[in-house]
């Protein structure tokens, strides 16, 4: 039986490049061995072939909102009732992964029992098919060191975590802002142990532009997104990778560090108004243009 099962919900293989990043993505995960299933959902273009390419699961019978979206209830749900191993992880369509994302994965599971693993990810610019040939992980991760860009802690783009959690969640829009930190938001909640492995993990998103998005809009501007933060109770459960609780550093679990940039985070969630008017809010407003000062964002 596997012990990871890495799912997604691809976008369309009818545009050229978002068709070569994730067919990067996908053959990045079939390397990393037997101990890892992969699970593709959704009926997008060109899916099921793909899909049927590299002998990947897909399971296109996924319910979608009033424009057409999938939920990622649904992505979620199908993901637990077609695996059986004992960690789930849902990752971006366009991510590459290395083969230390399971060694992480064992490491938090041997120490914590409910967590979610979340991480910052490292931005490049990928415009071809890459090579999976001996030692490709090591050169690529060269490339990253020298080319590529952290990427801000607000947005995540992977979630490990146990199959017995996150068995209740909103009926969020896929590929919208919003629900990936609801998760952090509801981690916390629940008194899970949220691990950022920033500092350990290197997971690289190959940059896209948004031409698959209504109007080619960035993400941040569609009405789906509105409905994602409602959905999630409001901008102030929208948490990030600053807001975890713990961190994995050199293999163990540990209370995230006082960071200057965590405290500031801290204080900013404190002053948030909902109403974003008045002093608390131009207070909210002085606090993040610090924090990304300090996390060079």
């Amino acid at each position: 039986m596997p012990f990871l099962t890495i799912f997604t919900a691809p976008k369309p293989f009818t545009d050229a490049h978002i068709s070569i990043i994730q067919r990067n993505a996908i053959q990045s995960w079939l390397q990393l061995g037997n101990d890892v299933d992969v699970l593709w959902v959704g009926e997008e273009d060109g899916l099921a072939e793909v899909a049927a390419e590299y002998g990947v699961k897909h399971l296109p019978d996924v319910a979608r909102n009033e424009f057409g979206t999938p939920l990622v209830s649904s992505i979620f749900d199908l993901a637990r009732q077609h695996s059986a191993s004992p960690l789930l992880a849902y990752v971006n369509a366009d991510i590459l992964l290395l083969p230390d994302f399971v060694e992480i994965a064992r490491a938090v599971a041997a120490q914590v029992q409910k967590f979610l693993i979340v991480g910052r990810r490292w931005d490049l610019d990928i415009r071809q098919g890459l090579p999976f040939t001996s030692g490709w992980e090591s050169a690529l991760s060269e490339i990253v060191r020298s080319q590529g860009e952290l990427h801000a802690p607000s947005g995540s783009d992977y979630f490990i975590f146990p199959r017995s959690i996150f068995q209740n969640i909103p009926d969020f829009a896929i590929g919208r802002a919003g629900w990936d930190n609801w998760m952090i938001y509801q981690g916390l909640k629940q008194k899970w142990a949220v691990v950022d492995a920033s500092e350990s993990l290197m997971v690289i998103h190959q940059n896209h532009d948004y031409s698959h998005l209504p109007g080619g809009q960035m993400h941040y501007d569609l009405k789906e997104t509105q409905i994602n933060a409602a959905l999630g109770g409001g901008m102030q459960n929208m948490y990030m990778t600053l807001d975890a609780s713990y961190e994995l550093l050199d293999g163990q679990v540990q209370r995230a560090r006082r960071q200057p940039e965590r405290l500031v985070r801290r204080l900013e969630r404190l002053v948030y108004s909902p109403r974003q008017r008045g002093l608390r809010w131009l207070l909210t407003k002085r606090l993040r243009l610090l924090r990304r000062k300090l996390v060079g964002q």
